[in-house]
């Protein structure tokens, strides 16, 4: 690795191990009620109530800090946000909620499936880093089996808020069952992905365009109106990185095939001025929300590590780091507008699992 792509990346690294993760686990932890804030102010006041979906993702970013050789407190940070996690959100039916008060009141009960794959995805990547404290396989394994009253009758789950049958929460499981499946994880992991995995080949995916859409309905057609024709870039990417992981796991060619097609499709949704993945584009490939999130440019840039030539990869490290240098030390900006200006509000912690999945996947200069 070098030339501009090397200089991007060893610089994200830096940023990542040297600034990022000593800043979040000193001010972006409760040590004091537990648990992890919900987001940083630019002059690092916590903000927000305590969604399950953080916890889960912080837990994740400690853990996988771990993985990469991180020198500080990863293992103690990673427990601090899992712990928490399932001593404080588990329902009695065996799903978790979905967002306490910072004093631990719950604020919405609602067992949304997108906590749910979050919170799986913490236990895997955890047990894969520190085993010995709980017993997470078995933890994970009540989960999944609780995830029942959420299925679906014409396959996959259905999620309880906002759009109901959407390829986004199924991605999120995907994701989960793949990481258990790469710890070890029963039968069940796998046949999981498998049954996530086909669904997206099947019916997310448009089997004339190869483009992934966002929004269904009760028999997984597309939507009516403008929700079924909106095609959102990043998850072009983040699924072109799932399904060619899993392609790699289970020997399925099919998954490497359609994960290239969702690479090239995704690459349509870059903005021809500024240069940063769009939020959405429709099924025609015009842009319809030019604004910019900072988690679709991670995903262009794993995705790219994978499917990219050493321009795009450039193209994409740059995409991202313009959002991390556009904030204050250790934090970042969520949005950009089409004209390149950011907006100026909290950095969210939920973006740290986009980062850190991102960077941690980056080469690492030769020695």
């Amino acid at each position: 690795m070098s030339g501009e792509f090397g200089a991007h990346a060893e610089w994200l690294d830096r940023w990542l191990r040297e600034t990022a993760l000593p800043l979040w686990w000193r001010a972006g932890a409760d040590h004091r009620l537990g648990g992890w804030f919900d987001a940083l102010g630019q002059d690092l006041t916590p903000r927000g109530p305590r969604r399950a979906r953080v916890q889960a993702r912080q837990a994740f970013v400690y853990a996988t800090a771990g993985k990469i050789g991180w020198d500080g407190p990863w293992r103690e940070a990673a427990w601090h946000g899992l712990d928490y996690l399932l001593d404080r959100y588990r329902r009695p039916d065996g799903l978790y909620l979905a967002i306490l008060s910072a004093e631990g009141e719950v604020l919405d009960e609602t067992p949304r499936l997108y906590e749910q794959a979050f919170a799986l995805l913490a236990m895997a990547t955890v047990h894969r880093q520190d085993s010995g404290r709980r017993d997470l396989p078995a933890v994970a394994g009540e989960l999944l089996a609780a995830l029942d009253q959420l299925r679906h009758g014409a396959g996959g789950f259905r999620e309880t808020y906002g759009h109901p049958f959407q390829s986004n929460a199924q991605m999120h499981l995907f994701e989960a069952a793949l990481a258990w499946m790469e710890v070890g994880g029963g039968a069940e992991w796998r046949a999981l992905a498998d049954e996530l995995a086909d669904l997206a080949l099947a019916r997310f995916i448009d089997p004339q365009g190869g483009f992934l859409r966002e929004m269904f309905d009760a028999q997984w057609r597309p939507a009516l109106g403008e929700d079924g024709r909106r095609v959102e870039p990043g998850h072009q990417f983040e699924w072109a990185y799932l399904l060619e992981r899993w392609s790699a796991l289970t020997g399925r060619p099919e998954g490497t095939a359609a994960a290239r097609r969702l690479h090239e499709i995704g690459l349509r949704g870059v903005h021809p001025t500024n240069g940063v993945a769009v939020e959405a584009i429709a099924d025609d490939f015009t842009i319809v929300e030019p604004r910019a999130r900072l988690w679709g440019q991670t995903e262009r840039l794993r995705a790219s590590v994978v499917f990219g030539n050493s321009a795009e990869q450039a193209a994409a490290a740059a995409a991202v780091r313009r959002f991390l240098e556009a904030a204050s030390p250790g934090l970042w900006r969520e949005y950009m507008r089409p004209n390149g200006a950011f907006v100026d509000e909290p950095a969210p912690a939920s973006s740290f699992y986009h980062l850190i999945g991102a960077i941690a996947d980056l080469p690492k200069p030769q020695v």
